[in-house]
C-alpha cells in the first residue's frame, strides 16, 4: 500500500528511477583509482526509503566510486529482480558476454559521466565502442551531463539513434530560468522521440527551496509528458546543496499537479523504458 508522506501518496507501481548503493566497503571495496569514497550506503537503507514513502519499484545506477565492478549492484537486483533494474558503467574492456551477464542480472543500459570533477566524458573511441556493444541487448544511453555539455555536446547527442536518457534535468543552472541556451537545446533533445529525462536532482540545479527547479521540470513536462522520470538520487553523493528526501518527493506534484501525470512520470514510464 502507498504511503502518504510529504503530502505526497506515490501511486502503486511507482518507481524510483535514479538511486545508488554503495558499499559496505567491508563487503564491496571501492577500487583503489576510485575518484571519490562515499560513506557506505547499503542496499539495506535504501530499501528502508523506498517503504518509508511507498515506493515499490527501482533502478539502481551503478556508482562511479564503484567502477566497473559491479558486484554491488547485481547484489542490491538480485534480491528482488522483478521490481530492481540496474544502469551499469561501461567501457571498452567490456565484451558481449560482460554486456549478456549484466543483462541477465538485471541491467538495462549504460551511463557515460561528462561531469569534469568526475574526469570528465569519455573519448570518442570509447563512445562509439560501448554504444555499438549495447545496441544489439536493447539498452539505452544515460548521459549525466551539464548545461555546458549540452550546449558543446547538442549535435553528438541529437544524431544518437539508440534510447537516450539524460540524468537530473541535464543540470541546467535553475537560478538562469526556463529561457536560457543549454534549456532550449535540453528541450529540443526532449522533442526527439529516442530521448527520456529524469526529473530527479531538484537540489543539484537549484538553491534551497529548491523552487526553481519547478519551472525547468515543467517545461520538460510538457514537451516529453511520456518520457519523463523521476528518482530521489539516494544517497546524493557530492551533493552542492542538502535535502532531505522529504523535500524532494514534495517537489513531485510541484512539477506534475494532474494525478494522470504523476501516473505517468512514476509508473508508466519507467515500466515502459525497463520492462516493468
Amino acid at each position: 500500500m502507498s504511503t502518504p508522506h510529504a503530502t505526497f501518496t506515490f501511486p502503486k507501481g511507482s518507481c524510483d528511477a535514479h538511486c545508488h548503493v554503495m558499499g559496505p566497503a567491508s563487503k564491496f571495496p571501492y577500487p583503489a583509482d576510485a575518484k571519490y569514497i562515499p560513506a557506505d550506503s547499503p542496499k539495506e537503507a535504501l530499501v528502508a526509503v523506498h517503504q518509508k514513502f511507498g515506493i515499490d519499484r527501482m533502478v539502481i545506477v551503478h556508482p562511479g566510486a564503484h567502477g566497473t565492478d559491479h558486484a554491488v549492484t547485481l547484489d542490491a537486483i538480485a534480491d528482488d529482480p522483478i521490481s530492481r533494474r540496474g544502469v551499469g558503467i561501461v567501457n571498452k574492456t567490456f565484451t558481449p558476454a560482460d554486456i549478456q551477464a549484466l543483462h541477465d542480472g538485471g541491467f538495462r543500459g549504460a551511463r557515460f559521466s561528462f561531469l569534469k570533477h568526475l574526469g570528465g566524458g569519455p573519448d570518442d573511441e570509447t563512445f562509439r565502442y560501448v554504444i555499438d556493444l549495447i545496441k544489439p541487448f536493447g539498452w539505452h544511453l544515460v548521459l549525466h551531463v551539464t548545461g555546458d555539455d549540452l550546449l558543446a555536446q547538442h549535435a553528438r547527442f541529437a544524431a544518437l539513434d539508440l534510447p537516450i536518457v539524460i540524468d537530473h534535468m541535464g543540470r541546467v543552472d535553475a537560478t538562469l530560468g526556463p529561457d536560457q541556451p543549454a534549456m532550449k537545446v535540453l528541450l529540443q533533445l526532449a522533442a526527439q522521440p529516442n530521448c527520456w529525462i529524469k526529473l530527479s536532482g531538484g537540489s543539484r540545479i537549484a538553491p534551497p527551496p529548491f523552487d526553481l527547479a519547478i519551472p525547468i521540470a515543467q517545461a520538460i513536462l510538457e514537451v516529453a509528458p511520456d518520457r519523463v522520470l523521476w528518482g530521489t538520487d539516494f544517497p546524493h553523493p557530492n551533493p552542492k546543496y542538502h535535502a532531505t528526501e522529504e523535500e524532494l518527493v514534495a517537489l513531485i506534484p510541484q512539477y506534475a499537479p494532474q494525478p494522470a501525470l504523476q501516473r505517468a512520470l512514476l509508473v508508466d514510464n519507467p515500466a515502459k523504458l525497463y520492462g516493468f
